[in-house]
């Protein structure tokens, strides 16, 4: 049968491919977009109930949980409405226009990474959600994922402020060097997160939705 249009191409890919991850509830246009707007909403709110702690974060956890938990296309659409909303009525201000726009890109990417490690996962015999997900494949796995997701954009928000404020790349490793103590922070937090938290969501959300 002829795929009509590259959306349909996409829907038939993920019943082919990913059918370890099929719900009624997924398929539903109405209940997706409501989905849209619970982990927009989600990513958002602990965003700002955590943004006067220094480097401590679940924002990027819930992009990347929705990508893992809707897929690559919707992740990236949460990725983009969160971080837009997020860094643009963020009480330190909104950040300067490059790094604006990094940082809607990184979150779209986030989201896109998180429908990219689930049709990784599925592919694996020790992905089971429906039984435990807390075993040391997976976890290493989401710890290197958090982790290379944190150090990076610590690495390029810090590089992109060092061009905007200063003007040179000399300035980026004094820069680094005095903020590696909240990039650390960071970087654990992260890394932390994906290896404890995240799971549990996964397992969570698989449950409540039917995910087989």
């Amino acid at each position: 049968m002829e795929v009509k249009s590259e959306e349909k191409s996409d829907d038939i890919i993920t019943k082919e491919g990913e059918k370890l991850s099929q719900t009624v509830w997924l398929e539903r246009i109405s209940f997706r977009v409501a989905l849209l707007g619970i982990f927009t909403a989600l990513a958002v709110v602990l965003g700002y109930a955590l943004v006067f702690i220094p480097n401590i974060e679940l924002f990027t956890l819930m992009i990347f949980l929705a990508g893992f938990i809707m897929g690559k296309r919707d992740g990236a659409i949460v990725g983009l409405m969160s971080s837009f909303i997020f860094v643009f009525f963020n009480p330190y201000g909104v950040s300067p226009l490059p790094l604006f726009a990094y940082q809607l890109a990184h979150y779209i990417l986030v989201g896109f990474l998180g429908g990219m490690m689930c049709n990784f996962l599925k592919k694996k015999e020790f992905f089971k959600p429906e039984e435990d997900l807390y075993v040391f494949p997976v976890l290493i796995i989401l710890a290197i994922t958090g982790a290379l997701i944190t150090f990076t954009y610590d690495v390029i928000s810090t590089l992109i402020g060092a061009l905007v404020i200063y003007g040179t790349l000399e300035s980026f490793w004094p820069i680094y060097i005095i903020g590696l103590p909240f990039t650390t922070i960071h970087l654990i937090g992260n890394t932390l997160g994906f290896i404890f938290i995240l799971p549990m969501l996964i397992q969570l959300i698989y449950k409540l939705l039917d995910i087989s």
